[in-house]
């Protein structure tokens, strides 16, 4: 789906999606009134220059220029150490173009998990740029030490740079990283807190929560004798940190059962509050202090507007990352009957925080928000084109961080405020009404054009709630955080947009998006998919089950390797370090356990939404490979019966991928053969037709088999 960028070791490992990306500080030197210390320099190496150019100046400025996708160079080795408290690596730049990727490794050895990532932005003047690495470099700066400064994988990146060096802290930097102790402390206090509510088995409880046109029903089921009141939390509110309710309703008191008639909208400000939004919790009030007798409750029962049909995909061959601009050919849509998409959408590029000759207003509860009408207009034609071939679309949410959204003020609301510099994309923030606000206003513009029942501008059917989110590091970022707090944002984004999504179609769902880690991964800043599945699934038992799914990504344990028969950290329990195409059934199986089940009745669904097998190159033998690692993981996943969807990436090799052949075509500007069908276009094409067992017949040999019921696993999975 995104570019993905080499980080020259072999696995997941090597690409952003699963970047080593640590605690960092990014400070431009033109903010700071205080001037730094001048430091130790360091200076670069002119050999062992890899896929680039170095040159030095007289004026003692280096220039360096890339020359192919995997560039690095090294520094000399110290001649002296690098003292404890000279812990900000700073240097000064010149760069007319933004490098996405910085990697820094504090050597020896070579180690992702002695390194740093980063990134450089736009500098048509002499800017300088600072790391507070000090977690980094506990044990090392010794005399004879190095750095390796990594550029990402663009050739033909121009930089200068100069006086690179460490040095102590300002003022500043030093108060920065006190803060983020306090944090550290903070979230410790707030885990304990929610670990404690969740946990708790309160006396009295919500039963169930409806939404429906005007009024919104609370039932609620209580003991007698305490002075008990239904409190309303919006969803911006944290449960553990509320000492006191702005709306809460005094319960029958003598009453065990009730139901609860709330107006659905209030006013609030220059705009209506839809309650839709809201949870609903019981307090007990004893003199001036409350104290929660339940669990918060999200709305159980959404009056959608329409009634629209349960529409599902007619075969499980899919498209990752469609847009009707692209490269690729369209028909090929129809050439693979192709009957589910994902496509991305930016929705910091939609909403504009003022009016302007590029926008349309679209009233949201009272009050105009302006949507970019570029934007619209090319998903229009994307969703068009879908919706004429009534194929399934699942639209993958991301958040631009501030820094990269050209509304600064939208960037500013949408960005989450615990966000670091070091993630690609950002966590919603649900931590402020204003927050939730835009947030909530954008998504009902995009539902509500998007499930209408004449399909005039198309259709998205569902949500996946941004990307690979184990990986929030990179892809969901909200800072340095314990699972368990970052699960708690996370699921009131994907409340906000199921809840609106279902005021429209009743049928919606929103997906956790999941890379193939599972009980383990190689970066410390990672989750565990298997612990953040059993966190949501906690919340959906305390706070009210909803309907979500799983957006799960089974690439091969590495990315440039398509024989996935071979991956080393695969075993068939629920306790497997990795899932890919040759455990997927681990995934199958933990959704066929009963405590898994939306409403203790129904199977999740699962959608691979982003995976595809790699060609090291083109020569016959690599790509007769990848097709071969294509047929091996459609056997894997044809007959998994919650498997409902295999959206395949990439379309198209694409040159930002960090040197992956992924797609079923060759590179657009291939000299040979542009945008050229590969083997594995044709396995594609013939899976799940009667042309399968003639077009799959080649793959044997290559993966070692007689008979393809040799690779589907049948036993126990515990």
């Amino acid at each position: 789906m995104q570019s993905r960028i080499n980080m020259k070791q072999n696995g997941r490992f090597i690409f952003i999606f699963s970047l080593a990306i640590f605690q960092m500080l990014f400070i431009s030197a033109s903010a700071q009134i205080e001037q730094p210390s001048k430091g130790i320099r360091i200076f670069l190496k002119n050999d062992e220059l890899h896929e680039l150019a170095l040159e030095l100046q007289a004026n003692g400025e280096y220039k360096i220029s890339t020359t192919g996708t995997d560039p690095y160079l090294f520094t000399e080795e110290f001649t002296e150490p690098i003292p404890a408290d000279h812990y900000i690596l700073s240097f000064e730049y010149f760069c007319p173009t933004w490098l996405d990727h910085l990697q820094i490794f504090f050597a020896a050895p070579v180690d992702e998990n002695k390194s740093i990532h980063t990134e450089l932005g736009v500098s048509e003047g002499w800017t300088t740029f600072s790391l507070d690495v000090k977690d980094q470099i506990k044990g090392w700066g010794k005399k004879g030490d190095y750095i390796r400064f990594d550029f990402g994988s663009a050739p033909n990146y121009r930089m200068q740079v100069r006086n690179i060096v460490f040095r102590q802290p300002t003022t500043k930097e030093s108060a920065t990283a006190a803060s983020r102790e306090k944090n550290k402390v903070k979230n410790a206090r707030m885990v304990t807190q929610l670990e404690n509510y969740l946990n708790e088995n309160y006396p009295d409880s919500i039963t169930d929560v409806a939404v429906e046109e005007k009024k919104v029903l609370v039932k609620t089921k209580t003991h007698p004798g305490k002075n008990l009141y239904l409190a309303e939390l919006p969803l911006y509110k944290d449960i553990t940190e509320m000492h006191m309710f702005d709306h809460i309703i005094m319960l029958p008191p003598g009453k065990k059962d009730a139901t609860t008639s709330i107006e659905r909208f209030v006013r609030s400000g220059d705009k209506n509050y839809d309650r839709l939004l809201s949870k609903w919790v019981i307090v007990e009030i004893r003199g001036n202090k409350y104290s929660l007798a339940s669990h918060a409750r999200y709305p159980d029962k959404i009056k959608s507007l329409y009634d629209l049909p349960d529409e599902k995909p007619w075969n499980k061959k899919g498209i990752g990352g469609f847009s009707a601009g692209g490269k690729a050919p369209a028909y090929d849509l129809d050439s693979l009957n192709i009957s589910s998409v994902t496509i991305n959408i930016w929705i910091t590029r939609f909403i504009h925080a003022v009016a302007s000759e590029t926008t349309m207003p679209y009233n949201f509860n009272g009050k105009n928000y302006f949507i970019d009408r570029k934007a619209v207009e090319g998903l229009d034609k994307t969703l068009q084109l879908t919706a004429t071939r009534q194929i399934i679309v699942s639209a993958i949410i991301l958040i631009g961080k501030a820094s990269t959204v050209q509304d600064k003020e939208i960037g500013r609301i949408f960005e989450h405020p615990d966000f670091d510099p070091a993630g690609i994309y950002s966590m919603a923030n649900v931590t402020s009404a204003e927050g939730v606000e835009y947030y909530a206003a954008i998504m009902d513009f995009l539902a509500a054009r998007y499930s209408r029942p004449d399909k005039k501008y198309g259709r998205i059917h569902h949500w996946i709630m941004h990307n690979e989110v184990d990986a929030g590091w990179v892809w969901t970022n909200m800072g340095e955080k314990p699972p368990l707090l970052f699960m708690d944002d996370y699921i009131k984004s994907m409340r906000l947009v199921y809840n609106i999504a279902r005021k429209y179609n009743h049928h919606s769902k929103v997906f956790i998006s999941l890379t193939h880690y599972w009980t383990w991964t190689a970066d410390r800043h990672f989750y565990h998919p298997k612990e953040l599945l059993e966190i949501l699934l906690q919340y959906s038992k305390a706070e009210g089950d909803f309907d979500w799914a799983i957006a799960q990504h089974p690439y091969p344990e590495s990315l440039f390797e398509p024989k996935s028969w071979l991956d080393k950290k695969c075993d068939f329990t629920f306790n497997s370090p990795l899932i890919t195409y040759k455990n997927i059934e681990v995934l199958n199986a933990w959704v066929n356990q009963p405590a898994t089940f939306y409403l203790g009745k129904l199977k999740r669904v699962i959608h691979l939404s982003e995976q595809g097998v790699n060609s090291l190159d083109y020569s016959e033998k690599n790509l007769q490979e990848q097709a071969a690692g294509m047929a091996y993981a459609w056997k894997k996943i044809k007959n998994l019966e919650n498997i409902e969807a295999f959206q395949y990436h990439n379309w198209m090799d694409n040159r930002g991928e960090g040197g992956l052949r992924i797609g079923l075509r060759r590179f657009p500007d291939d000299e040979t053969d542009p945008a050229g069908k590969k083997p594995v276009w044709n396995v594609y094409r013939d899976m799940g037709t009667d042309r399968e067992e003639q077009a799959f017949e080649f793959a044997k040999k290559i993966i070692g088999i007689d008979n393809w019921d040799e690779v589907i696993y049948k036993g126990e999975i515990d």
